[in-house]
Formats: structure tokens, sequence, C-alpha cells
């Protein structure tokens, strides 16, 4: 039995401790948080120890793993310490506040020889593991533009961040999943309308290695909740709904012989529109079960260290195109 302990427990960590307590070998056997009525909650929930202080519950219980679902700012102190103790960790995404953090984070995981993986969990998303596995077999194409759009109220508990770090993160990392593309340049237009400090809304552009282009669609001012991705190429259009698992293929019916020849383009036809079978899982606990075997099985995690810097390295620099007005890239 490998034994787990969660350090933050709010809204995310909470979860956390729930499918680690579901999970078959991993024992449960710790939570932490500052906050000593919501962690005694959730100790009394599951019937394990609850501390307010977390360097002791890594003392006293000794895991073997342990999540990390605290405000990004914490994230590097909280990491460093626990994968000094030969911890594996999975961070909340964002990985850590910038650069610098993340790579002494990665650094560290590579010094202990502990496994750090990042908590990008659309990447567990049924509907997007199925897109991934169509897209590599050609059933869209050549690709030309994801366009991503994320839509929502604005939530209480999200004080520390703007809808860059905190939202577009998401299709950042689902975009280099899907195309395993590089960057070549980002351009963003971002506001402010609601949130006292951060930034509210985004536009963004992505300009991928191959010529593929990506659209980020981001605010938290809409008074419904829109998590969709659409991927459209040669042969039509998918569709993934996030929040339903749904995957649609809008086929197009004007794709017969070479598209590279734009001399016999025939333009775009509207086709059949096929809805996709998934077999829906919670994300959380695909991610949490990858984590789980990554440490049995002493592999790479599916989403790891560089793959969170990578994703904050885009974000950041979105961030900066939205306060300057200009194109950034590559990524460094």
């Amino acid at each position: 039995m490998l034994r787990a302990a969660v350090i933050g427990v709010g809204a995310m960590g909470g979860h956390h401790a729930r499918v680690y307590n579901e999970l078959e070998g991993v024992e449960l056997v710790a939570v932490a948080d500052a906050d000593a009525r919501r962690v005694e909650a959730i100790g009394r929930r599951f019937k394990v120890p609850s501390y307010t202080d977390y360097l002791q519950m890594l003392d006293r219980e000794r895991p073997d793993l342990a999540s990390i679902a605290v405000p990004t700012f914490l994230h590097h102190r909280v990491a460093l310490e626990t994968m000094a103790r030969s911890i594996h960790v999975l961070v909340e995404k964002p990985i850590a506040s910038d650069l610098q953090e993340a790579e002494e984070m990665i650094q560290e995981a590579r010094r202990q020889g502990v496994k750090l993986a990042v908590g990008h969990i659309e990447r567990f998303n049924p509907a997007v593991i199925e897109l991934k596995r169509r897209l590599g077999q050609g059933e869209a194409g050549r690709i030309f533009l994801l366009h991503a759009r994320r839509l929502g109220p604005f939530p209480e508990r999200i004080q520390d961040m703007g809808v860059v770090i905190d939202l577009a993160a998401h299709d950042l990392d689902v975009m280099l999943y899907l195309l395993e593309q590089e960057v070549e340049r980002v351009y963003a237009e971002t506001a402010r309308w609601v949130h006292a400090r951060h930034e509210d809304l985004l536009t963004g552009l992505l300009y991928f290695r191959d010529g593929t282009l990506g659209l980020l669609d981001i605010n938290r001012l809409t008074p419904t909740k829109v998590r969709e991705l659409t991927v459209t190429g040669e042969k039509g259009m998918f569709l993934v709904n996030y929040l339903t698992q749904d995957l649609y293929f809008y086929e197009n019916t004007y794709t017969a012989g070479n598209w590279d020849s734009l001399g016999i383009l025939k333009g775009v036809g509207e086709g059949n529109m096929l809805k996709l079978t998934i077999a829906r899982k919670e994300p959380l606990r695909a991610e949490l079960e990858a984590f789980v075997r990554a440490v049995e099985n002493d592999q790479p995690p599916p989403v790891g260290g560089e793959d969170g810097r990578r994703v904050l390295a885009l974000a950041l620099q979105l961030l900066a195109s939205g306060k300057e007005h200009r194109v950034f890239g590559p990524p460094a």
C-alpha cells in the first residue's frame, strides 16, 4: 500500500483526499491545512489524522506521495520541503508563481529521485484522450486551428491570480498535448472589469511551429459556464465539451484531392455530424491513478514538471503581451 497525504484541503484538495481514500493500493494517511476547522472536518470525514502544520504531518506520517493544493505562491516552498523528505509530489497547476521557482522544483525532484507531477487535469478528460487518439490517426487531416472557449461567472474563491494563469493554463496544456508542436509566438489582449487586481478577460493567439493557430477565448464575465475546444482541420471539425465529456465530429464533404494544391481546392461543405461514444470517467481520479502508477512503476508521470514549466512560460508571455500590446516568442 502506498501511503498518501494531501496538503491543502480546500475545494480541490478535498477532492484529492476523497479520491486517494477510494483508490485501491493507496492508503490516505493524513491531511494538512492552515485552516483548523476545515482540515479537522476532512480528517473526520475520512478517519485520518489532521494537521495545521504540514511539516509535522510529513515527519510523523511519512507518506510515500503527497498532493499539494495550496495557493500558488506556496507551491514552491511546500513542494521543495516535501520532496526534500523523498516524497513524490503532485502539485496543482500552475506549477509555480514564476519560471525560476518551477526550475528549482524540477531540479529538486531530480536530486531527490522523486516524481514531480503537475495537476493539468483536462489532459485526463476522456473526451480529450479520445480526440488525441483520433487526431493521431489522421481523422482531421491537416490541422488548421484550435479554438478554446473557457467562460463563466466570477468565482469568489479565486483571488490570487487572473484568468491567464488560472484558466488559460488548462487550454495551453491541452493544445501542446494534442499538437506536439512548439509555439513560435504569442499575442494577447487582456482586460480587467470585475476583479480588483487581476485580468478577468483574455483573447489570445498562438502560432505553432507547423503553422497551426491556437485561439484562446477566456473570461470570468459570462453568466453561464462554457468549457469547449474545437479542432478544425482538412477533413472536418472536432468539438469537445469538457463539462459533459462529449466529443463530436462535423464532417467536411469537400476534401477530395491534394489539399496542398490550392488550384483544386473546392472549399468546405457541411457533412454529417457524429456524436462519438466516450466512456466517461472522473478526470481527477484518472489523474491520481496515473500519478500512483508512475510511482509504483518508477516511470515519468504523464504530466511532469517540464510540462508544467512549459505551460507557465506560455501563460507568462500571454500576460506580458496583454500588458505591453506586442508579440512575444518563442517562450524561454
